[in-house]
């Protein structure tokens, strides 16, 4: 999971609309002479749902206190927190909620195309886009807008490896800057009888914490060509063309990571650092992992770092802005159709992308969405390590490409593929197997689908 989320002021001129709304629907009992009955009931508020995928501890939090805040000052709505649970695949989740009618009215969306072809997501009205940056949301081919971001649109930058800096400095060790500097620093480590790195595959898909840095090279190289995997699906790459990501990534899990990585959860890996049990750990929560970290030890000594390849760049996916497969915040249109639910998710996204949200979700160690009032957010810098993460954001190493997944099918064949790294990770599996078994799922999902 990842960086996170939101808020302005404007709330106030939202929730007296929003309140008269629901007055004049309701009914408002007043005496002649204009003051309200005394003990006068206050309407009644419309509870709904919020879906989201849980992941680092920063953005658990982030998302409990903006709902918090947001219960606390709404006279319309109340917004209950509906997280999956830690291992729960995403795409079954919502496959799950789907077939048994069970939506929220908001949902952190992933499987985009899929669900606005379905007819699953109701329009977001310009009162909310209004709020957001003009360049983080676009709409989809109908014309109508059905995502907003739920985190700031750093790309994958928060994918990235906690060190701990304390036990750099004692034994003189550096962060590499290329791919073999890398590999130089895991010897280095475990030749002081110490365990290098821990990562996670508990939950599935944080398999790609290390997998995605390790393969970015190879992505990055069709980024002005439509996208590595859309290569793939029109017969010009392969998954032949990942071997050597793959073979990194198994000698790198054979020789140099904390044993139990299989049923490591991505929470897990805090404590595992903290403790001392491995010098490094894979994170894809950014600022949010270092947050995690501070708050569960203050006097850890965390920074991170970015993967780099073999000529020493860093390569970073970046967001995709369209409308039909960007992951954000969707509306349902079960709750379109509910109508007061509706209107109640439109209430809280527009407190979602205001300043006083997105100083909530700062101060919980997350980067909040990029809003049209950015200016106006109080960033927290306080969080020990954070200059690492924002020094990364300005490096001259760093390569930003773009891997657009237009498949509607593309979550399917990507979770079998994680599967299947995993498999061959743990030695069940060669990487042989691994590539032929992935490139037939690919084949008969993707190509066929």
């Amino acid at each position: 999971m990842s960086d996170a989320t939101m808020r302005i002021t404007g709330t106030r001129r939202r929730t007296v609309a929003a309140v008269m709304t629901v007055l004049g629907a309701v009914g408002l009992t007043a005496c002649a002479s204009g003051g309200e009955e005394e003990g006068a009931a206050a309407p009644d508020k419309t509870e709904i749902r919020f879906t989201y995928a849980t992941g680092d501890e920063s953005w658990n939090g982030a998302v409990k206190s903006v709902v918090e805040a947001y219960n606390a000052q709404s006279e319309i709505a109340t917004v209950q927190l509906d997280p999956l649970t830690g291992g729960t695949d995403y795409a079954t989740a919502v496959k799950t909620m789907d077939a048994t009618g069970n939506w929220p009215a908001v949902i952190d969306m992933r499987d985009t195309r899929t669900y606005i072809e379905a007819g699953k997501l109701a329009p977001i009205p310009e009162e909310v886009t209004a709020l957001l940056d003009d360049a983080v949301y676009s709409p989809a081919s109908d014309g109508n807008v059905y995502v907003a971001p739920s985190t700031a649109l750093n790309g994958e930058i928060g994918l990235n490896i906690i060190y701990d800096k304390a036990y750099f400095a004692e034994n003189d060790l550096e962060v590499p800057a290329t791919y073999d500097e890398f590999i130089e620093l895991l010897e280095e480590i475990k030749a002081n009888g110490d365990v290098p790195l821990a990562t996670a595959a508990g939950e599935i898909w944080p398999s790609d914490q290390l997998w995605k840095p390790l393969a970015s090279p190879v992505f990055a190289e069709w980024s002005d060509k439509g996208g590595f995997w859309a290569a793939v699906e029109e017969g010009k790459a392969s998954v032949e063309d990942l071997r050597e990501p793959l073979d990194r990534l198994k000698y790198i899990t054979d020789n140099f990571v904390l044993e139990g990585w299989q049923s490591t959860q991505d929470a897990q890996t805090t404590t595992l650092l903290v403790n001392h049990q491995a010098v490094m750990a894979t994170s894809s929560a950014g600022i949010g992992r270092l947050n995690d970290i501070h708050k569960v030890a203050p006097d850890f000594e965390a920074g991170l770092f970015i993967v780099p390849d073999d000529e020493g760049h860093i390569n970073v996916l970046k967001n995709s802005v369209n409308g039909d497969t960007l992951s954000g915040l969707s509306i349902s249109a079960q709750a379109k159709e509910n109508g007061a639910e509706y209107d109640a998710a439109v209430d809280f996204l527009t407190y979602f992308y205001s300043v006083e949200a997105a100083d909530i979700i700062e101060q919980a160690g997350v980067i909040a969405p990029n809003i049209k009032l950015a200016d106006e957010i109080t960033r927290n810098t306080a969080i020990p390590g954070a200059e690492d993460y924002f020094a990364l954001l300005e490096s001259p190493e760093l390569v930003w490409y773009q891997n657009e997944t237009l498949s509607p099918n593309f979550s399917a064949f990507n979770t079998f593929f994680r599967q299947t790294r995993i498999e061959m990770q743990d030695g069940q599996t060669s990487i042989d197997e691994a590539i032929a078994k992935s490139q037939a799922e690919f084949d008969n999902t993707i190509t066929a689908g």
